[in-house]
């Protein structure tokens, strides 16, 4: 069992405190046994010795009358001795170990207080480093301080530089957000700008194939690009914290995306299943749109021919859970922590030719985190993945008419 600090300095004052206790008390009987070996025969003697003048016994000489009573006299101050001197240490030892014990138990008492008084700032400085640390982000929490206040002692010096750590902290990750944000924004103009020449000038009549065929090429990587910076702005804003929050049911987002990715899914020759019960939460509707549209993105992506994509919703345990799992090439698990970073690819990692820009899962997790839920990934062993979503569950919106049971379609 692993004690605490307090418990530590605490058992260290009470077993110091009785060390010197027992110290005391052993000088104290080292010196009162010293003391009663000395004085003890003295005063017995003088007590017992029989008083000048006293006529011996008739028929006994008066020197073998001295010599039996001082005979007798020495062997009762022997037995005397050595009664008072067990009572005496008995005593000593008996009581002044039950003195010791208790004054040791209100010593140790008395520690354990102030042992709490002394660590309740460092107790102040470990809650503000959880709550920091357990934010469903890295960055989110970091406007949290601890504002310690008191005497400029070691204590206040960790906690104030405690607080200019997160602070400094606070600054970069803001900074890295704006800067995110400022930039993508201002590359979008440049790119529409090149979609805009390169569609001019492959709609030329003069044009030639060869023009036309690198005209499809360029706003293929235009498109490519637009799609990552979208995805970077989406990331940056996910990575914030979700101030306003609405009643949301999943299974609404799940049929809109559906329907809305049906082109695709034709397309691609893969079949879409969907089996949605309520699952009322609380949140933002479009970024939680874009974590269903990313999942079932992904899943239409990173498939096989002739594959399907399962999307399943629920409310299980006072979570609204989101299932999305789908058929593909084999994912080892040691790459699954891999999916979830940014431009992290299991085909083509940063390729022109990839299919998306590799934030899909970033910016879902992003997302789940924001809203206070947790999203994870797990490979099937025929292939492909199963991504499960959890948010905290909330009551839906009593002017929302009540929704039917669950259903099952296919597309």
């Amino acid at each position: 069992m692993r004690l605490s600090l307090r418990a530590r300095l605490t058992l260290t004052y009470g077993g110091l405190f009785l060390a010197a206790g027992v110290v005391l008390l052993g000088a104290t009987y080292a010196l009162f046994d010293q003391q009663l070996s000395r004085s003890g025969p003295k005063v017995l003697a003088t007590r017992l010795n029989p008083a000048p003048g006293t006529a011996p016994p008739a028929g006994v000489s008066q020197e073998a009358a001295q010599a039996r009573v001082m005979a007798d006299t020495d062997r009762w101050i022997r037995d005397q001795r050595e009664e008072l001197h067990d009572a005496a240490v008995t005593s000593l030892v008996t009581q002044g170990s039950i003195a010791l014990l208790v004054v040791g138990g209100a010593a140790a008492g008395f520690g354990w207080l102030i042992a709490g008084q002394v660590l309740s700032p460092l107790h102040r400085v470990t809650e503000t480093a959880r709550r920091i640390a357990g934010s469903p982000a890295a960055d989110r929490g970091l406007h949290e301080r601890i504002a310690l206040r008191g005497p400029r002692d070691e204590v206040k010096e960790l906690a104030d530089t405690f607080d200019t750590m997160v602070e400094r902290l606070d600054r970069s990750f803001d900074g890295q957000r704006r800067f995110v944000a400022n930039a993508s924004h201002e590359l979008r103009t440049p790119l529409t700008l090149g979609r805009a020449l390169v569609e001019v000038a492959m709609h030329r009549e003069s044009a030639s194939p060869d023009v036309r065929q690198l005209g499809e090429t360029l706003l293929q990587i235009n498109a490519r690009h637009e799609r990552l910076i979208t995805g970077l702005l989406l990331l940056a804003r996910s990575e914030n914290e979700i101030t306003t929050r609405a009643p949301v049911d999943l299974a609404d987002v799940v049929a809109h995306v559906t329907a809305q990715t049906a082109l695709e899914a034709d397309g691609s020759g893969i079949t879409v299943e969907t089996d949605t019960a309520e699952a009322m939460t609380a949140g933002d509707a479009l970024l939680l749109e874009r974590v269903v549209q990313n999942l079932l993105e992904n899943g239409l992506r990173h498939n096989t021919g002739s594959g399907w994509v399962s999307l399943s919703c629920r409310t299980e345990g006072g979570r609204a859970v989101l299932e999305v799992a789908n058929s593909g090439p084999a994912v080892p698990p040691y790459e699954i922590p891999a999916l979830f970073e940014p431009f992290r690819r299991l085909d083509g990692d940063r390729l022109v030719t990839a299919k998306g820009a590799g934030l899909g899962l970033s910016i879902v997790q992003s997302i789940v985190r924001a809203h206070n839920g947790t999203v994870t990934a797990v490979p099937r062993r025929e292939g492909g993945l199963t991504v499960t979503v959890a948010l905290p569950s909330a009551d839906p919106d009593p002017e929302t008419a009540p929704r039917p049971g669950p259903l099952a379609t296919r597309t």
